[in-house]
């Protein structure tokens, strides 16, 4: 028996944040991210391997976040937040890629994209529901 998503009588029940594809999925991706980022320059650290650290992190716990409010639409604002990370994140694998850091990230940003359409689908299924 999963736990109320919501204080709204006809909500979603899940056990947590942890039921959900898109945050398992962004857990992975996480993890990806990690790897990559260990073979990039040491001056790096501080500077591009943080920043996408950040971005990846960001997106699994902006998802656990909002999943943890009482509101739809407190809920939605964090998944949209989460979007916002993935497209920072795309933009420092493109760029690691142009500087030279890494050579094949076409494996990453596909990951990426279905993670993006999941969430936005994600999003539709949210708003659609009568929570």
């Amino acid at each position: 028996m999963g736990g109320c998503l919501f204080s709204n009588p006809l909500c979603i029940y899940m056990k947590t944040h942890k039921d959900l594809d898109i945050w398992k999925d962004g857990i992975e991706l996480t993890k990806k991210v990690y790897k990559l980022t260990k073979q990039f320059p040491a001056e790096e650290l501080y500077g591009l391997v943080s920043q996408m650290r950040r971005a990846a992190v960001s997106y699994p716990s902006n998802i656990a976040e909002g999943a943890a409010r009482s509101s739809k639409s407190e809920y939605l604002r964090f998944i949209y937040i989460s979007l916002g990370s993935l497209s920072e994140l795309e933009t420092q694998i493109l760029l690691s890629k142009e500087l030279g850091f890494v050579q094949n990230t076409d494996n990453l940003l596909s990951d990426l994209e279905k993670i993006r359409k999941m969430t936005l689908n994600f999003i539709k299924y949210l708003k659609a529901s009568k929570l």
